[in-house]
């Protein structure tokens, strides 16, 4: 795969992230974000899309998605491409001066200037605890859905009771040689409407449904052949044969592979200073609930105040012969113009 050529790479689409697009726009630097949830808005889209945000100054109120939609639309004038559903692994500094990263789907980006906004850390997915569960992962045991061309004409055994286990059962189904869905219980915390249309298929016999947890992983070589499960009615041990299992537990936050790249740490947050929000590695920057410095809020507003601090020192990096202007896009034609609005 080529390399990605770019000015910033920014770890984590949460709202610290999308801002930080923003104003590294305003400057000219061109950004790629990537991060491991399949979608932009961390963990106010994943946690709390319809939940009440009241510290947003100018914005009395707005849902975790509101906050998110807005951002976007924010952004649109600087066309960042976003990498969703990866996590960068690695991080090697070039004799370029460069920034070397990659990512568990094998995508390569080079750029002066990274910027860490994770969070709390990347969002890991909750794993099977059975033994030999290692043996399968990423074989015919997955966490995530990449491709689903990947899963045609397969019998599939899909467990979860969330959103993310009823989505794929409801995609995957017209697809999959069969489909069993499992969950613990018969209630759901999905959507509604998603659960119906789920029984409707069970009901039409274009999906089957376990209610059970998984006792027992069956198969060689990695790839799995037969599953054991313990029906939550405590009847007989079940033997069901699948080709791939799909486990959707839900999502725990870690620092992950960050707490790798040689950064100074404080209680797992990543040391700044509060003039550029720098780690202890230049080039590298930390903004939001990832950051630590004396005095620190975990806000999304304190967030918004460090990237534009960021983006100051990003430019001198990525730019290092350009002069950094500061200018207003209330007085400024030049932003004004890159905003794509009218004067």
């Amino acid at each position: 795969m080529d390399t990605i050529k770019t000015d910033v790479v920014i770890i984590g689409a949460g709202p610290c992230g999308l801002f930080a697009v923003f104003e590294l726009g305003l400057l000219d630097l061109k950004c790629h974000v990537v991060d491991v949830l399949d979608k932009p808005g961390g963990q106010c889209a994943e946690f709390y899309p319809e939940k009440p945000i009241y510290d947003i100054p100018g914005t009395p109120s707005c849902t975790g998605q509101e906050l998110t939609d807005r951002l976007l639309q924010q952004i649109r004038p600087f066309d960042p491409e976003f990498h969703y559903g990866e996590m960068v692994e690695s991080l090697e500094k070039l004799e370029n001066g460069n920034w070397l990263l990659r990512t568990d789907g094998g995508k390569v980006f080079e750029a002066p200037v990274v910027v860490i906004a994770a969070g709390g850390g990347s969002f890991m997915p909750k794993k099977v605890t059975l033994p030999n569960a290692a043996e399968f992962e990423g074989k015919s045991l997955f966490y995530a859905v990449r491709k689903m061309e990947n899963f045609r004409d397969k019998r599939l055994l899909i467990v979860g009771g969330g959103d993310s286990a009823l989505d794929w059962t409801l995609n995957l189904q017209p697809l999959a040689k069969s489909t069993t869905l499992m969950h613990r219980r018969q209630e759901f915390r999905a959507a509604p409407d998603s659960v119906n249309k789920a029984f409707g298929m069970v009901d039409a016999g274009g999906l089957s449904f376990i209610a059970g947890n998984l006792s027992g992983l069956h198969g060689s070589d990695g790839r799995l052949e037969a599953v054991s499960i313990k029906p939550t009615d405590g009847g007989e041990e079940i033997h069901h044969e699948c080709d791939n299992l799909l486990v959707f537990y839900g999502l725990t936050m870690k620092l992950g592979p960050i707490a790798d790249f040689g950064l100074n740490l404080h209680e797992n947050r990543i040391v700044v200073d509060t003039e550029k929000f720098e780690t202890s590695v230049p080039g590298i920057f930390a903004i939001g609930d990832i950051n630590w410095y004396p005095g620190k809020l975990k806000l999304i507003l304190s967030g918004f105040h460090e990237a534009a601090l960021m983006a100051q020192q990003a430019k001198r990096i990525a730019h290092p012969g350009q002069k950094v202007l500061f200018q207003y896009t209330t007085t400024s034609t030049a932003l004004v113009s890159k905003l794509g609005v009218a004067a």
